[in-house]
């Protein structure tokens, strides 16, 4: 069965996750995979969905606009049209980093691990504490290759850490569930 991306992104309120799923399950759509999150008062919503074969994309983004419009939502619906890899290669691993939020900081991080080979498959972010005094906090789980040294990897975020007068931390990730 194919598979399609549905994107939407409106103001926060109660009903949105059941509104958008409740098209998607009356359309046959089966979500796979999912991220929803709550971004500065909006509701994000990225879902990886199993359709009918005579379910298309256009289709399904015309009955999502339609049913859940009132909710002041903007949908986006696309075929994925290439199987995805088995997921990420190597070892899992977390990153956090925590300290005053400056312009800079995820992209610095980003390419640090990419020197590395790293593959970031979860990113999240959030401005903790009121006003001018607020901190910043990252959280990434990624994939390192077998044949990354990650002792490495530690000093050089270590580094950087210092640059950017923060704390970054680096461990494997164990854990087996969500």
């Amino acid at each position: 069965m194919p598979h399609v991306a549905v994107t939407a992104l409106g103001v926060d309120r109660p009903g949105i996750v059941a509104a958008v799923t409740g098209v998607l399950m009356r359309h046959g759509g089966n979500l796979e995979d999912t991220a929803m999150t709550n971004l500065g008062g909006h509701f994000a919503m990225m879902l990886v969905v199993e359709v009918p074969d005579s379910e298309g994309a256009e289709a399904l983004e015309a009955a999502l606009v339609d049913e859940v419009g009132g909710l002041g939502l903007t949908v986006a619906v696309r075929p994925i049209v290439e199987a995805p890899p088995d997921g990420p290669r190597g070892k899992p691993w977390a990153v956090s980093l925590y300290g005053a939020d400056q312009p800079g900081i995820v992209h610095r991080v980003a390419q640090k691990l990419a020197d590395h080979q790293a593959n970031i498959v979860d990113l999240s972010t959030r401005v903790v504490g009121p006003g001018p005094e607020h901190a910043y906090v990252l959280l990434l789980e990624l994939s390192l290759p077998a044949s990354a040294d990650s002792d490495r990897l530690a000093q050089e975020l270590a580094t950087l850490a210092d640059e950017l007068g923060v704390e970054i931390h680096l461990r494997p990730d164990d854990a087996d569930v969500l």
